[in-house]
């Protein structure tokens, strides 16, 4: 009977290795909490091209997880094949260029050449997320000198890159995305690859293409400063830009993720550009009587253009708003205003989690109006939610929706029908194309408008309000709406595939 001792040295293993414990550690943590913040950051650089869908996101997991396996088993078979102290350096520096040139690249080819950008965004991520993952296999094979310690070396450096994953996670979800632009972290983020790449060398004694790499990333931050797609200001969730209207000295558009958002005349808050909000205001205009003040919550801020014209137009309502996104209060706020007095209190919240908070029977009017990209967000889609608007609206309580759907209208049919499971009146106003009044017309899709009370609303002064501001829209409601909705599955909690349902159309406003 033949076999190795426990501390026969592994065949292969270079001698002399030096890589100590920490350093081996320093490396592997800081190059699996990279690939970490490399795909949380692409989401976000994509977000204005791609839109902030389930499918965007799921694209980038995984391409992400791609590169890492892709990265793993490359980087274990070269370190078997060459000496893995010639590999360190070129992989961190390669992979900082390659981060430091992604903004400039990404933003360059979603304008240019948007044909290619998917090809283009996996290279961006694949590139620097192999290289990277391929640090641990080989930092592992350097560490590894007798059999006895495999099974603690592998381990140790296994739960060292987890950790370090995490951690990246965390610092770009937590801090650095809330204090630094997209730009800036990338950039930053290929400036500390480069550097870890020349102190490897340094201690290694080889490869030096350092000056070479350095060069790339500088030119990488100048180009970024000249590439299209800038914004304003990089919030927690978008890019943000405030555009003026050249045809109109106090008009203001805010744009998030390269979709206009919110229209405001910062002068005149009763003029109201986009289609939709005056069907929204044609509602509350028939289904109120008129100058009365209202207590409304909104969902979803934007630029708060539906509180600046209630305010405007019956003085003495009182709008909560609860907007997710920090960043768009603070544009409201600095930019957009309103001033102090108005009756507009502006809560940096969750919409679904701020109607928990509200007591039952407390508000005359709920407004749907939150967007992430071109979609609601699902939660504030379902029947468990539109239970909690309904709770919190009085009896003569109601709650208008805005929706975006093309296509076949899959996802609007199915908001209608669980709007319809949780309220007695529910009304659908649209395009008549869209919305079944007339069958031979193919739907082209756009904004919709749903509205749902516990009480009927008066069709015709309704219709008369929509012709006054000349929306073009109709009003479908009983046999006619239930014959549009068909059988569009509800929404709930359990299961609400909006992302799924949604048709995407281009890059036009909402």
């Amino acid at each position: 009977m033949t076999g190795l001792p426990s501390s026969s040295v592994v065949e292969g293993a270079p001698r002399n290795h030096v890589l100590g414990p920490r350093v081996a550690a320093v490396l592997v943590f800081g190059s699996s909490a990279a690939v970490l913040v490399v795909e949380i950051v692409a989401l976000r650089l994509l977000a204005p091209y791609l839109g902030l869908t389930l499918e965007t996101s799921t694209m980038v997991i995984g391409i992400a997880l791609t590169a890492i396996a892709l990265g793993s088993w490359l980087g274990g078979r070269t370190a078997d094949q060459a000496d893995p102290r010639r590999l360190l350096g070129p992989s961190l520096g390669v992979s900082g260029a390659v981060v430091a040139l992604t903004p400039a690249v990404l933003r360059g080819t979603a304008e240019w050449a948007p044909a290619v950008l998917l090809l283009i965004a996996s290279l961006t991520i694949l590139v620097p997320g192999a290289l990277l993952s391929a640090v641990t296999p080989m930092v592992t094979k350097l560490r590894l000198t007798s059999l006895a310690e495999t099974g603690t070396v592998v381990g140790r450096l296994s739960g060292v890159g987890t950790v370090g994953a995490i951690f990246g996670t965390v610092l770009t979800g937590f801090v650095l995305v809330s204090r630094l632009p997209v730009s800036g972290i990338l950039i930053g983020l290929g400036t500390l690859l480069v550097v870890g790449s020349a102190l490897v060398e340094w201690r290694m004694r080889r490869w030096s293409g350092t000056p070479a790499l350095t060069l790339v990333v500088v030119a990488g931050g100048l180009a970024t400063t000249v590439a299209p797609g800038g914004c304003d200001v990089e919030t927690r969730y978008h890019c943000a830009r405030v555009v003026a209207d050249p045809g109109r000295d106090s008009g203001r558009t805010l744009v998030l993720d390269g979709v206009r958002h919110s229209y405001v005349d910062i002068d005149d808050p009763t003029f109201l550009k986009f289609r939709y909000v005056r069907a929204i205001a044609s509602v509350v205009d028939a289904a109120f009587p008129e100058g009365d003040p209202l207590t409304a919550h909104h969902l979803g801020g934007g630029g708060l253009t539906l509180p600046r014209y209630l305010a405007a137009t019956r003085p003495g309502t009182r709008s909560l708003v609860s907007e997710i996104d920090s960043g768009v209060v603070r544009i409201d706020r600095d930019r957009l205003g309103p001033g102090p007095g108005h009756g507009i209190d502006v809560r940096a919240e969750d919409g679904r989690l701020g109607l928990r908070r509200l007591d039952t029977g407390s508000r005359d009017l709920v407004v749907g109006d939150a967007f992430g990209g071109v979609s609601v967000p699902w939660h504030l889609t379902t029947v468990e939610a539109m239970t909690d608007v309904r709770r919190v609206l009085d009896e003569d309580g109601l709650y208008v929706a805005n929706l975006i759907d093309h296509g076949d209208l899959a996802f609007a049919r199915a908001e209608a029908a669980t709007l319809r499971e949780t309220f007695e009146h529910v009304a659908l106003l649209g395009e008549p194309g869209d919305i079944g009044l007339r069958p031979s017309v193919t739907p082209e899709g756009g904004n919709l408008v749903m509205v749902a009370s516990s009480r009927t609303v008066g069709l015709r002064a309704m219709q008369e309000a929509l012709d006054a501001r000349k929306t073009g829209w109709k009003i479908s409601t009983g046999d006619d709406l239930t014959s549009w909705i068909g059988d569009a599955p509800l929404l709930t909690d359990d299961y609400a595939p909006v992302d799924q349902l949604l048709q995407p159309y281009g890059q036009s406003g909402r």
